[in-house]
């Protein structure tokens, strides 16, 4: 049965120090791909996933990003506001959790985009989502569908969808594409102040209650000018359904 999640949180509050220079003077969130601003692409895709409610954090520009997003129609924003201080992503999530009211919401980085296949990715997450099980369910791209991304890889995945962390010296078939969702119980003994989702995704990982649900398109990771670069590319070669 697929559930409904109507929140999510867009992490945006990152400097955006590998895109530089495009970066000197607004946030990495602004940067526009394909003629639009990042951070529209992953609202786009929320909203076409049901998504009612997005919570987003700002730091640098902060005023630009919250300008733009005062014009976004059809969705509800909230505000994180880490002008005063970095939070990294687990502190970021943390702070906006009373925002999910304790039910499981969608995460998405701000730069990340995708080429769908034949489906809706966060609708098949949806249906995947099992509460018993999971504390988190992670968006994975196979390395050969990852454009715009030179790592060895994050994940290796079992037969059910299972996660286990890369082994050291080794590549894993599948890279987190900054799109997850999780439950608020993932929280639970969580550390204060700034520290990173890694922190919780271990202990998820040792619980057996981390997984991952392969996409079935390409993944863009527009961390960088060059990852830009191939990104538009790509994009003009087909269709992009957002």
């Amino acid at each position: 049965m697929t559930i409904s999640i109507t929140r999510a949180m867009i992490l945006a509050a990152g400097k955006g120090v590998r895109m530089r220079p495009l970066t000197n003077d607004k946030p990495k969130a602004l940067v526009p791909v394909a003629g639009r601003p990042l951070i529209a692409h992953a609202i786009d895709r929320l909203k076409s996933a049901g998504v009612k409610q997005i919570v987003v954090n700002v730091h640098s520009f902060a005023d630009q990003l919250i300008g733009f997003l005062e014009g976004v129609k059809d969705v509800e924003i909230i505000i994180s506001d880490e002008r005063g201080g970095l939070l990294d992503t687990g502190g970021a999530l943390l702070k906006a959790l009373p925002h999910f009211r304790g039910e499981p919401f969608f995460t998405h980085n701000c730069d990340t985009i995708w080429a769908e296949s034949f489906s809706n990715s966060l609708e098949r997450m949806k249906q995947r989502w099992d509460p018993v099980r999971m504390d988190g369910l992670m968006l994975l791209a196979p390395m050969v569908r990852a454009l715009g991304y030179d790592g060895r890889g994050d994940f290796d995945m079992g037969p059910e969808g299972e996660l286990s962390r890369r082994e050291e010296q080794r590549v894993a078939p599948f890279v987190w594409m900054g799109v997850q969702i999780v439950h608020p119980r993932l929280f639970e003994e969580a550390p204060g102040g700034a520290f990173s989702t890694n922190v919780l995704w271990d202990r998820a990982i040792e619980a057996g209650r981390l997984y991952g649900l392969r996409l079935d398109g390409t993944w863009m990771h527009v961390g960088s000018p060059d990852g830009l670069a191939e990104a538009e590319a790509f994009i003009r070669t087909l269709d992009v359904r957002r």
